[in-house]
């Protein structure tokens, strides 16, 4: 399985039992991972909020778009 969807549609499948089972599963991994230490990641930012650029070229508003969601998605 390499996809979300084929992820989804091999859950549907499952029998009550099995799905719950995966639940539990996947809630003691969320929970492995909350606990355990996050790098945190620091941003230079103008004082406008916007990640100041490193290079010649400024950030337009869809790279900083990317960028914090690339940086909510870490979490």
């Amino acid at each position: 399985m390499n996809t979300l969807a084929e992820i989804e549609a091999a859950v549907d499948s499952l029998p009550p039992d099995k799905k719950e089972e995966l639940l539990r599963f996947l809630a003691a991994r969320l929970r492995d991972q909350a606990e355990s230490p996050r790098q945190e990641l620091k941003f230079a930012r103008s004082k406008r909020g916007f990640p100041i650029s490193k290079g010649r070229a400024p950030f337009t508003s869809a790279d900083v778009a990317r960028i914090e969601s690339e940086f909510e998605a870490l979490g």
